[in-house]
């Protein structure tokens, strides 16, 4: 069998950089999602992306960037879902690949990083710690620097989606798109991509872990925050400070922040696993507990959101997800003791 790395030498002179490295996703209709919300409710599917994520909409335009400028390697630092869509761009367009991961990352994640035909390396208990060592290898070593999401061609890259759904909804507005939120480069590329299909005035529902949870900080201090750590078991979300563009548009559009706990986004990978028969990561699981914990349907209630209109949330996916894994995060969660069902922060 031949190995990702010749694989992706063979491909490097064979490389049409028009081509986005990216496919195009379902828009499905959860029946489910819709009966607790009262309303139509669709999921992107972008967990079905070749890295497992999203991320490969805007990690994918950076590679091909990469590439156009002449770099042979590309260096990243990850919560894991970033790392995959860049290992996987570089095999695609035969390059070289580093990804630096922390060390609340799945072990999983180390042995599909290297089956993608990256070298990885372990450094810190956060994405920021991984980021030091990331560029120090630039540095060392030479390469294009990956930022896994504040970076405007990320955005457009992730972008990418809107128009998508856009073509799949026709003349339906959406009342609000539901999205998990990390660095922000997700809500970055959403409310560009929104603008362009003239739904600039549709909220998007911006949820994060607590523990994990920068851009909540950032918002109730006025400015931009780094948490002192992260306690949250949502690796993919495990930065301590979000992008200062996340911030502006707060300021720009409406954008509403809702904080979960690690339990509900845990609860909601399982149901969702049940409900939709996709294994998915507690990073993804946040933005489907938004729905599955009620937390929405008070918002719809409350005319927050427009009633009469279907609802939208981002399956952003999971390159960590696994039966195994998923059975290891419902411990974890398990042994903190039992919560309400509406254990949340409140919106802003």
């Amino acid at each position: 069998m031949e190995s990702a790395k010749s694989v992706a030498s063979e491909r490097s002179s064979k490389v049409d950089l028009s081509r986005p490295l990216h496919v195009r996703t379902p828009l499905l209709e959860s029946l489910p999602l819709s009966q607790i919300y009262g309303q139509r409710v669709y999921i992107k599917m972008d967990n079905v992306q070749p890295s497992g994520s999203f991320k490969i909409r805007g990690m994918g335009v950076l590679c091909q960037d990469a590439k156009r400028q002449g770099a042979s390697k590309v260096v990243i630092a990850s919560g894991g879902n970033a790392g995959m869509a860049v290992a996987y761009g570089a095999r695609q367009l035969g390059m070289e690949c580093v990804v630096v991961i922390s060390d609340n990352v799945p072990h999983r994640m180390v042995d599909k990083l290297k089956l993608e035909g990256a070298r990885v390396e372990v450094r810190g208990n956060s994405w920021d710690d991984a980021d030091v060592r990331a560029r120090e290898i630039v540095a060392q070593e030479g390469g294009y620097y990956c930022h896994p999401f504040d970076n405007p061609l990320i955005w457009t890259g992730n972008a990418t989606m809107v128009a998508e759904m856009k073509e799949d909804l026709g003349d339906r507005v959406p009342a609000a798109i539901v999205a998990s939120v990390g660095g922000g480069g997700l809500v970055c590329g959403l409310s560009e991509g929104m603008k362009v299909a003239g739904w600039a005035d549709v909220p998007i529902v911006a949820v994060e872990t607590r523990g994990a949870d920068s851009f909540r900080a950032s918002l109730r201090a006025g400015n931009q925050v780094t948490l002192p750590k992260i306690t949250s078991i949502a690796a993919a979300l495990a930065v301590r400070k979000v992008c200062t563009r996340i911030l502006e548009l707060y300021r720009e559009r409406s954008i509403f922040s809702m904080v979960l706990s690690d339990r509900l986004a845990v609860d909601a990978c399982n149901r969702f696993a049940d409900d939709h028969r996709a294994l998915v990561e507690p990073a993804c699981g946040a933005s489907l507990a938004a729905v599955y914990s009620n937390r929405v349907t008070e918002m719809r209630r409350q005319k927050k959101l427009d009633p009469s209109r279907p609802l939208v949330v981002i399956v952003c996916g999971g390159s960590a997800a696994s039966r195994q894994q998923l059975e290891e995060w419902t411990k974890t969660v398990s042994s903190t003791g039992t919560v309400s069902p509406l254990d949340h922060s409140g919106i802003d």
